[in-house]
Protein backbone atom coordinates (compact mmCIF):
# COMPACT_ATOMS: atom_id res chain seq x y z
CA UNK A 1 0.00 0.00 0.00
CA UNK A 2 2.97 2.05 0.45
CA UNK A 3 3.74 2.63 -2.94
CA UNK A 4 -0.02 3.52 -4.09
CA UNK A 5 0.04 6.64 -5.76
CA UNK A 6 3.60 7.12 -6.44
CA UNK A 7 4.63 8.32 -9.94
CA UNK A 8 7.91 7.50 -11.99
CA UNK A 9 8.36 11.18 -12.44
CA UNK A 10 9.14 11.62 -8.88
CA UNK A 11 12.71 12.07 -7.38
CA UNK A 12 13.80 9.78 -4.68
CA UNK A 13 13.21 12.25 -2.48
CA UNK A 14 9.77 12.66 -2.86
CA UNK A 15 9.22 8.91 -3.45
CA UNK A 16 10.45 7.98 -0.09
CA UNK A 17 8.85 11.46 1.52
CA UNK A 18 5.48 9.76 0.12
CA UNK A 19 6.44 6.00 1.66
CA UNK A 20 6.53 7.52 5.03
CA UNK A 21 3.04 9.72 4.47
CA UNK A 22 -0.21 7.84 5.93
CA UNK A 23 -2.14 5.77 3.11
CA UNK A 24 -5.26 7.64 3.55
CA UNK A 25 -3.37 11.28 2.64
CA UNK A 26 -1.43 9.58 -0.35
CA UNK A 27 -2.86 11.58 -3.58
CA UNK A 28 -4.71 8.87 -4.69
CA UNK A 29 -7.13 8.42 -1.82
CA UNK A 30 -6.81 12.14 -0.85
CA UNK A 31 -8.58 12.28 -4.74
CA UNK A 32 -11.07 9.43 -3.73
CA UNK A 33 -12.57 11.53 0.02
CA UNK A 34 -13.12 14.50 -2.65
CA UNK A 35 -14.67 12.26 -5.24
CA UNK A 36 -16.90 10.79 -2.41
CA UNK A 37 -17.43 14.66 -0.40
CA UNK A 38 -18.64 15.82 -4.26
CA UNK A 39 -21.09 12.77 -4.62
CA UNK A 40 -23.14 13.79 -1.65
CA UNK A 41 -22.67 17.05 -1.97
CA UNK A 42 -23.68 16.42 -5.76
CA UNK A 43 -26.86 14.03 -3.72
CA UNK A 44 -27.82 16.94 -1.45
CA UNK A 45 -28.17 20.29 -3.87
CA UNK A 46 -30.31 17.86 -6.52
CA UNK A 47 -32.49 15.90 -3.98
CA UNK A 48 -36.01 16.91 -2.41
CA UNK A 49 -36.41 20.38 -0.68
CA UNK A 50 -36.73 21.19 2.36
CA UNK A 51 -40.04 22.65 4.20
CA UNK A 52 -41.47 24.89 7.00
CA UNK A 53 -42.83 21.62 8.51
CA UNK A 54 -39.80 19.47 9.14
CA UNK A 55 -36.06 20.95 9.04
CA UNK A 56 -34.73 17.69 8.52
CA UNK A 57 -36.99 16.38 5.79
CA UNK A 58 -34.35 17.17 2.77
CA UNK A 59 -31.51 15.73 4.63
CA UNK A 60 -33.55 12.43 5.71
CA UNK A 61 -34.95 11.96 2.12
CA UNK A 62 -31.30 12.35 0.52
CA UNK A 63 -29.65 10.17 3.11
CA UNK A 64 -32.03 7.47 2.97
CA UNK A 65 -33.67 7.43 -0.27
CA UNK A 66 -31.45 5.74 -3.52
CA UNK A 67 -30.29 8.98 -5.60
CA UNK A 68 -27.11 9.20 -2.73
CA UNK A 69 -25.80 5.92 -4.24
CA UNK A 70 -26.18 6.63 -7.08
CA UNK A 71 -24.27 9.90 -6.85
CA UNK A 72 -21.72 7.62 -5.51
CA UNK A 73 -21.71 5.35 -7.48
CA UNK A 74 -21.16 8.10 -10.00
CA UNK A 75 -18.31 10.11 -8.45
CA UNK A 76 -16.44 6.86 -7.33
CA UNK A 77 -16.90 5.06 -10.46
CA UNK A 78 -15.11 7.85 -12.48
CA UNK A 79 -12.21 7.94 -9.69
CA UNK A 80 -12.06 3.84 -9.96
CA UNK A 81 -12.02 4.38 -13.99
CA UNK A 82 -9.20 7.56 -13.85
CA UNK A 83 -7.56 5.78 -11.24
CA UNK A 84 -6.73 2.01 -11.77
CA UNK A 85 -8.19 1.82 -15.59
CA UNK A 86 -6.17 4.91 -16.81
CA UNK A 87 -2.56 3.99 -15.05
CA UNK A 88 -2.91 0.69 -16.26
CA UNK A 89 -3.52 1.51 -20.10
CA UNK A 90 -0.98 4.41 -19.19
CA UNK A 91 1.28 1.51 -17.85
CA UNK A 92 0.76 -0.64 -21.15
CA UNK A 93 1.53 2.67 -23.22
CA UNK A 94 4.74 3.18 -21.53
CA UNK A 95 5.82 -0.22 -21.18
CA UNK A 96 5.00 -1.20 -24.84
CA UNK A 97 7.39 2.01 -26.19
CA UNK A 98 9.41 3.29 -23.64
CA UNK A 99 10.12 7.62 -23.67
CA UNK A 100 6.95 7.73 -26.15
CA UNK A 101 4.27 10.49 -25.07
CA UNK A 102 0.47 9.80 -24.79
CA UNK A 103 -2.06 9.39 -27.66
CA UNK A 104 -3.60 13.24 -26.81
CA UNK A 105 -0.19 14.93 -26.91
CA UNK A 106 1.15 13.01 -30.32
CA UNK A 107 -1.62 14.30 -32.37
CA UNK A 108 -1.11 17.59 -30.75
CA UNK A 109 2.49 17.93 -31.46
CA UNK A 110 1.69 16.12 -35.22
CA UNK A 111 -0.56 19.09 -35.45
CA UNK A 112 1.67 21.72 -34.17
CA UNK A 113 4.58 20.39 -36.48
CA UNK A 114 2.73 19.71 -40.03
CA UNK A 115 1.30 23.60 -41.37
CA UNK A 116 -0.12 22.08 -44.04
CA UNK A 117 -2.35 19.46 -41.39
CA UNK A 118 -3.12 22.42 -39.38
CA UNK A 119 -4.73 24.55 -42.06
CA UNK A 120 -6.84 21.33 -43.30
CA UNK A 121 -8.12 20.97 -39.84
CA UNK A 122 -8.94 24.28 -39.61
CA UNK A 123 -10.34 24.49 -43.26
CA UNK A 124 -12.21 21.34 -42.32
CA UNK A 125 -13.77 22.95 -38.88
CA UNK A 126 -15.06 26.11 -40.82
CA UNK A 127 -16.86 24.08 -43.20
CA UNK A 128 -18.76 22.18 -40.91
CA UNK A 129 -19.27 24.84 -39.00
CA UNK A 130 -20.68 26.82 -41.28
CA UNK A 131 -22.78 23.58 -42.54
CA UNK A 132 -23.84 21.37 -40.18
CA UNK A 133 -26.16 23.77 -38.50
CA UNK A 134 -28.62 24.11 -41.43
CA UNK A 135 -29.19 20.39 -40.73
CA UNK A 136 -29.98 20.46 -37.75
CA UNK A 137 -33.77 21.42 -36.04
CA UNK A 138 -34.54 25.12 -35.55
CA UNK A 139 -34.06 25.20 -31.38
CA UNK A 140 -30.34 24.16 -32.08
CA UNK A 141 -30.20 26.76 -34.06
CA UNK A 142 -30.80 29.00 -32.08
CA UNK A 143 -28.88 27.45 -28.87
CA UNK A 144 -25.92 28.09 -32.04
CA UNK A 145 -26.70 31.63 -32.23
CA UNK A 146 -28.13 33.04 -28.46
CA UNK A 147 -25.21 30.95 -26.30
CA UNK A 148 -22.69 29.22 -28.15
CA UNK A 149 -21.68 31.50 -30.25
CA UNK A 150 -21.80 34.80 -27.99
CA UNK A 151 -20.05 32.90 -25.31
CA UNK A 152 -17.38 31.61 -27.46
CA UNK A 153 -16.63 35.55 -28.14
CA UNK A 154 -16.81 36.39 -24.45
CA UNK A 155 -14.60 33.65 -23.66
CA UNK A 156 -11.70 34.72 -26.18
CA UNK A 157 -11.93 37.91 -25.09
CA UNK A 158 -11.61 36.71 -21.09
CA UNK A 159 -9.23 34.35 -22.34
CA UNK A 160 -6.66 37.72 -23.19
CA UNK A 161 -7.13 38.30 -19.53
CA UNK A 162 -6.48 35.44 -17.49
CA UNK A 163 -5.37 33.07 -19.89
CA UNK A 164 -2.52 35.35 -21.50
CA UNK A 165 -1.75 38.18 -18.67
CA UNK A 166 -3.32 36.22 -15.70
CA UNK A 167 -5.57 38.49 -14.05
CA UNK A 168 -8.14 37.52 -12.15
CA UNK A 169 -11.26 38.60 -13.89
CA UNK A 170 -14.70 37.82 -12.39
CA UNK A 171 -16.78 40.96 -13.26
CA UNK A 172 -16.37 40.51 -17.31
CA UNK A 173 -20.11 39.82 -18.40
CA UNK A 174 -20.69 43.67 -17.58
CA UNK A 175 -18.74 44.61 -20.65
CA UNK A 176 -21.56 42.50 -22.54
CA UNK A 177 -23.69 44.44 -20.83
CA UNK A 178 -21.82 47.85 -22.12
CA UNK A 179 -21.80 46.56 -25.81
CA UNK A 180 -25.69 45.90 -25.22
CA UNK A 181 -26.56 48.95 -23.63
CA UNK A 182 -24.52 50.90 -27.08
CA UNK A 183 -26.70 49.35 -29.16
CA UNK A 184 -29.59 50.89 -27.35
CA UNK A 185 -28.48 53.92 -27.24
CA UNK A 186 -27.46 54.83 -30.88
CA UNK A 187 -30.49 53.17 -32.12
CA UNK A 188 -32.40 55.75 -30.20
CA UNK A 189 -34.59 53.19 -27.94
CA UNK A 190 -32.89 54.81 -24.59
CA UNK A 191 -34.83 57.76 -23.11
CA UNK A 192 -31.20 60.19 -23.88
CA UNK A 193 -31.54 60.78 -27.56
CA UNK A 194 -28.25 60.59 -29.56
CA UNK A 195 -26.39 62.78 -32.16
CA UNK A 196 -27.82 60.38 -34.80
CA UNK A 197 -29.62 57.18 -35.21
CA UNK A 198 -27.60 54.27 -36.63
CA UNK A 199 -28.42 50.95 -37.87
CA UNK A 200 -27.40 48.62 -35.67
CA UNK A 201 -24.88 47.04 -38.21
CA UNK A 202 -22.89 50.23 -38.03
CA UNK A 203 -22.78 50.40 -34.14
CA UNK A 204 -20.31 47.10 -34.07
CA UNK A 205 -16.95 49.49 -34.24
CA UNK A 206 -18.73 52.06 -32.08
CA UNK A 207 -19.51 49.38 -29.38
CA UNK A 208 -15.97 48.09 -29.53
CA UNK A 209 -14.50 51.18 -28.93
CA UNK A 210 -16.89 51.77 -25.70
CA UNK A 211 -15.87 48.31 -24.47
CA UNK A 212 -12.34 49.38 -24.94
CA UNK A 213 -12.14 52.79 -23.39
CA UNK A 214 -14.41 50.73 -20.07
CA UNK A 215 -11.99 48.23 -20.35
CA UNK A 216 -9.49 51.21 -20.14
CA UNK A 217 -11.30 53.00 -16.82
CA UNK A 218 -11.11 49.54 -15.08
CA UNK A 219 -7.94 48.70 -15.62
CA UNK A 220 -6.58 52.42 -14.44
CA UNK A 221 -7.33 51.95 -10.90
CA UNK A 222 -6.92 48.67 -10.44
CA UNK A 223 -2.92 48.39 -12.12
CA UNK A 224 -1.44 47.62 -8.47
CA UNK A 225 -3.88 44.53 -7.34
CA UNK A 226 -3.11 41.39 -8.12
CA UNK A 227 -5.25 37.75 -7.46
CA UNK A 228 -8.39 37.88 -5.12
CA UNK A 229 -8.36 41.63 -4.42
CA UNK A 230 -8.29 42.49 -8.37
CA UNK A 231 -11.03 39.24 -8.53
CA UNK A 232 -12.35 41.66 -6.04
CA UNK A 233 -12.69 44.79 -7.39
CA UNK A 234 -13.71 43.44 -10.93
CA UNK A 235 -16.56 41.81 -9.53
CA UNK A 236 -17.33 45.35 -7.81
CA UNK A 237 -17.38 46.61 -11.36
CA UNK A 238 -20.26 44.48 -12.53
CA UNK A 239 -22.62 44.86 -9.97
CA UNK A 240 -21.97 48.67 -10.66
CA UNK A 241 -23.03 48.06 -14.16
CA UNK A 242 -25.68 46.12 -13.04
CA UNK A 243 -26.97 48.73 -10.32
CA UNK A 244 -26.56 51.77 -13.00
CA UNK A 245 -28.44 49.81 -15.50
CA UNK A 246 -31.64 48.96 -12.94
CA UNK A 247 -31.55 52.52 -11.28
CA UNK A 248 -30.81 54.92 -13.66
CA UNK A 249 -33.91 55.17 -14.87
CA UNK A 250 -33.25 58.76 -17.47
CA UNK A 251 -30.76 56.90 -19.02
CA UNK A 252 -31.13 53.33 -19.42
CA UNK A 253 -34.72 52.62 -18.78
CA UNK A 254 -34.76 51.12 -15.49
CA UNK A 255 -35.57 47.97 -15.31
CA UNK A 256 -37.92 48.25 -18.07
CA UNK A 257 -34.47 48.76 -20.34
CA UNK A 258 -34.81 49.47 -23.56
CA UNK A 259 -37.42 47.80 -26.50
CA UNK A 260 -38.24 47.78 -30.46
CA UNK A 261 -34.45 47.87 -31.16
CA UNK A 262 -33.98 47.05 -34.66
CA UNK A 263 -32.80 44.13 -36.70
CA UNK A 264 -29.13 44.16 -38.77
CA UNK A 265 -29.23 45.09 -41.51
CA UNK A 266 -27.20 46.53 -44.66
CA UNK A 267 -27.09 48.95 -47.74
CA UNK A 268 -24.13 50.19 -49.27
CA UNK A 269 -21.39 49.30 -52.70
CA UNK A 270 -24.84 47.83 -53.99
CA UNK A 271 -25.44 44.91 -51.12
CA UNK A 272 -28.47 45.07 -49.06
CA UNK A 273 -30.05 42.59 -47.20
CA UNK A 274 -31.85 42.49 -43.54
CA UNK A 275 -31.74 40.18 -41.08
CA UNK A 276 -35.16 38.51 -39.87
CA UNK A 277 -35.55 36.10 -36.91
CA UNK A 278 -34.07 32.87 -39.18
CA UNK A 279 -31.11 32.33 -36.73
CA UNK A 280 -29.11 30.94 -39.45
CA UNK A 281 -27.96 34.36 -40.52
CA UNK A 282 -27.11 35.61 -37.47
CA UNK A 283 -25.06 32.37 -37.03
CA UNK A 284 -23.10 33.31 -40.27
CA UNK A 285 -22.42 36.74 -39.13
CA UNK A 286 -21.06 35.36 -35.60
CA UNK A 287 -18.57 32.63 -37.48
CA UNK A 288 -17.39 35.80 -39.27
CA UNK A 289 -16.70 37.90 -36.52
CA UNK A 290 -15.07 34.52 -33.95
CA UNK A 291 -12.73 33.84 -37.38
CA UNK A 292 -11.54 37.65 -37.64
CA UNK A 293 -11.28 37.96 -33.66
CA UNK A 294 -9.27 34.33 -33.72
CA UNK A 295 -7.01 35.36 -36.69
CA UNK A 296 -6.17 38.98 -34.62
CA UNK A 297 -5.47 37.41 -31.41
CA UNK A 298 -3.39 34.75 -32.60
CA UNK A 299 -0.96 36.90 -34.14
CA UNK A 300 -1.35 38.77 -31.15
CA UNK A 301 -0.20 36.35 -29.14
CA UNK A 302 3.08 35.75 -30.78
CA UNK A 303 3.64 39.07 -31.25
CA UNK A 304 5.86 41.46 -28.51
CA UNK A 305 2.52 41.98 -26.83
CA UNK A 306 2.09 38.61 -26.29
CA UNK A 307 5.14 38.04 -24.54
CA UNK A 308 5.03 40.89 -22.35
CA UNK A 309 1.80 39.37 -21.17
CA UNK A 310 3.41 36.05 -20.71
CA UNK A 311 6.45 37.49 -18.32
CA UNK A 312 3.67 39.53 -16.44
CA UNK A 313 1.62 36.15 -16.13
CA UNK A 314 4.23 34.19 -14.97
CA UNK A 315 6.13 36.94 -12.83
CA UNK A 316 4.92 40.33 -12.90
CA UNK A 317 8.44 41.47 -10.34
CA UNK A 318 10.64 40.07 -12.75
CA UNK A 319 8.77 41.01 -15.82
CA UNK A 320 8.93 44.72 -14.15
CA UNK A 321 12.46 44.37 -13.26
CA UNK A 322 13.48 43.20 -17.14
CA UNK A 323 12.25 46.28 -18.46
CA UNK A 324 8.52 45.45 -19.30
CA UNK A 325 6.09 48.38 -18.56
CA UNK A 326 3.76 46.24 -17.12
CA UNK A 327 1.29 49.30 -16.51
CA UNK A 328 0.94 49.58 -20.29
CA UNK A 329 0.56 46.17 -21.02
CA UNK A 330 -2.34 45.15 -18.23
CA UNK A 331 -4.24 48.21 -20.00
CA UNK A 332 -3.61 47.20 -23.37
CA UNK A 333 -4.88 43.43 -21.75
CA UNK A 334 -8.34 44.57 -20.35
CA UNK A 335 -9.15 47.12 -23.42
CA UNK A 336 -8.27 44.75 -25.90
CA UNK A 337 -10.22 41.28 -23.60
CA UNK A 338 -13.07 43.80 -23.43
CA UNK A 339 -13.65 44.07 -27.42
CA UNK A 340 -14.98 41.23 -28.28
CA UNK A 341 -17.81 41.91 -25.78
CA UNK A 342 -18.91 44.75 -27.62
CA UNK A 343 -19.41 42.32 -31.12
CA UNK A 344 -21.31 39.87 -29.14
CA UNK A 345 -23.93 42.89 -27.18
CA UNK A 346 -24.31 44.21 -30.29
CA UNK A 347 -25.47 40.74 -31.95
CA UNK A 348 -27.45 39.79 -29.32
CA UNK A 349 -29.24 42.67 -28.84
CA UNK A 350 -30.30 43.10 -32.23
CA UNK A 351 -31.52 39.65 -32.54
CA UNK A 352 -33.75 40.08 -29.15
CA UNK A 353 -35.19 43.04 -29.95
CA UNK A 354 -34.90 44.09 -26.51
CA UNK A 355 -32.37 43.86 -22.98
CA UNK A 356 -33.33 45.14 -19.73
CA UNK A 357 -30.72 44.68 -16.38
CA UNK A 358 -31.93 41.13 -15.51
CA UNK A 359 -30.07 39.86 -19.01
CA UNK A 360 -26.96 40.59 -17.32
CA UNK A 361 -26.61 38.48 -13.98
CA UNK A 362 -23.19 38.28 -11.94
CA UNK A 363 -23.41 34.23 -12.91
CA UNK A 364 -22.72 35.23 -16.23
CA UNK A 365 -19.62 36.21 -15.53
CA UNK A 366 -18.68 33.33 -13.15
CA UNK A 367 -20.32 31.18 -16.30
CA UNK A 368 -17.83 32.50 -18.91
CA UNK A 369 -14.69 31.85 -16.22
CA UNK A 370 -15.86 28.53 -16.09
CA UNK A 371 -15.91 27.89 -20.14
CA UNK A 372 -12.36 30.08 -20.12
CA UNK A 373 -10.66 27.36 -17.27
CA UNK A 374 -12.60 24.12 -18.68
CA UNK A 375 -11.27 24.52 -21.84
CA UNK A 376 -7.88 25.37 -21.31
CA UNK A 377 -6.39 28.76 -20.15
CA UNK A 378 -4.32 30.81 -22.76
CA UNK A 379 -5.52 28.05 -25.47
CA UNK A 380 -7.86 29.45 -28.64
CA UNK A 381 -8.94 26.00 -29.50
CA UNK A 382 -9.17 24.81 -25.60
CA UNK A 383 -11.21 28.09 -25.12
CA UNK A 384 -13.56 27.31 -28.59
CA UNK A 385 -13.95 23.50 -27.32
CA UNK A 386 -14.70 24.50 -23.41
CA UNK A 387 -17.44 27.45 -24.16
CA UNK A 388 -19.32 25.31 -27.12
CA UNK A 389 -19.07 21.68 -24.55
CA UNK A 390 -20.27 23.31 -21.10
CA UNK A 391 -23.35 26.09 -22.79
CA UNK A 392 -24.15 22.93 -25.19
CA UNK A 393 -24.50 20.32 -21.29
CA UNK A 394 -27.25 22.21 -19.50
CA UNK A 395 -29.22 22.03 -23.03
CA UNK A 396 -28.93 18.82 -23.52
CA UNK A 397 -29.66 17.95 -20.42
CA UNK A 398 -32.68 19.87 -20.42
CA UNK A 399 -35.09 16.51 -20.98
CA UNK A 400 -33.54 14.63 -18.32
CA UNK A 401 -32.96 16.84 -15.33
CA UNK A 402 -34.68 19.32 -13.59
CA UNK A 403 -33.84 23.16 -14.67
CA UNK A 404 -32.83 24.12 -11.15
CA UNK A 405 -30.52 21.08 -10.91
CA UNK A 406 -28.62 21.64 -14.16
CA UNK A 407 -26.47 23.93 -13.09
CA UNK A 408 -25.14 21.07 -10.17
CA UNK A 409 -23.97 18.80 -12.41
CA UNK A 410 -22.24 21.11 -14.58
CA UNK A 411 -20.73 22.20 -11.28
CA UNK A 412 -19.84 18.87 -10.20
CA UNK A 413 -17.99 18.39 -13.87
CA UNK A 414 -15.74 21.35 -13.53
CA UNK A 415 -14.59 19.48 -10.18
CA UNK A 416 -14.10 16.44 -11.16
CA UNK A 417 -12.39 18.47 -14.06
CA UNK A 418 -10.02 20.64 -11.52
CA UNK A 419 -9.15 17.41 -9.89
CA UNK A 420 -7.74 15.20 -12.75
CA UNK A 421 -6.77 18.27 -15.04
CA UNK A 422 -6.13 20.83 -14.03
CA UNK A 423 -5.37 22.56 -17.42
CA UNK A 424 -8.06 22.23 -18.73
CA UNK A 425 -9.33 20.17 -22.07
CA UNK A 426 -6.71 21.75 -24.31
CA UNK A 427 -4.11 24.02 -22.67
CA UNK A 428 -1.58 25.93 -24.09
CA UNK A 429 1.65 24.40 -23.87
CA UNK A 430 3.19 27.40 -21.34
CA UNK A 431 0.05 26.72 -19.22
CA UNK A 432 1.08 23.16 -19.05
CA UNK A 433 4.73 23.86 -17.87
CA UNK A 434 3.32 26.60 -14.92
CA UNK A 435 1.53 23.56 -13.66
CA UNK A 436 4.25 21.12 -14.04
CA UNK A 437 6.76 23.57 -12.25
CA UNK A 438 3.84 24.41 -9.55
CA UNK A 439 3.09 20.54 -8.84
CA UNK A 440 7.11 20.30 -8.13
CA UNK A 441 6.77 23.53 -5.91
CA UNK A 442 9.01 25.39 -8.62
CA UNK A 443 7.46 28.83 -9.82
CA UNK A 444 6.13 31.99 -8.94
CA UNK A 445 2.64 32.57 -6.76
CA UNK A 446 0.72 33.68 -10.39
CA UNK A 447 1.53 30.18 -11.57
CA UNK A 448 0.96 28.02 -8.46
CA UNK A 449 -2.38 30.22 -7.73
CA UNK A 450 -1.25 31.67 -4.47
CA UNK A 451 -2.34 34.62 -2.86
CA UNK A 452 -0.69 37.71 -4.31
CA UNK A 453 1.64 37.98 -1.48
CA UNK A 454 2.61 34.83 -2.00
CA UNK A 455 3.26 31.89 0.64
CA UNK A 456 2.92 32.60 4.19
Amino acid sequence: MSAVGTSQNLTPSQAAKLRRTAWYRQPRFSRLWAMVALGVLLALVTGEQGNTRDIFYSLETTFTGGGLWVCLALTVGVWVLREFAGDRLKGLADKAKPGTVGPLAAVRGRIQADKRLRWGLIVLALVLALSIPSMVERYWQTVLVDQIAIFVLLAIGLNVVIGWAGLLDLGFFAFFAVGAYSTAFWTGRLPIEPPVVLNPFWVIPIAVVTCLLTGLLLGAPTLRLRGDYLAIVTLGFHEIIYLVAKNADGVTGGPQGARMIPDFSIDFAGISYKWSIDPLPYWYLLVFFIVVVIILFSRLEHSRVGRAWTAIREDEIAAAANGVDTVRFKLMAFAIGASTSGVAGVVFTSKYGYINPEVFPLLQSILVLAYVIFGGMGSIPGVLIGAAALVWLPEALKDYVDPSDRYMYLGALLVIMMIYRPQGIWPSRRRQRELKLAEQGIGDADAMSEPAGGKF
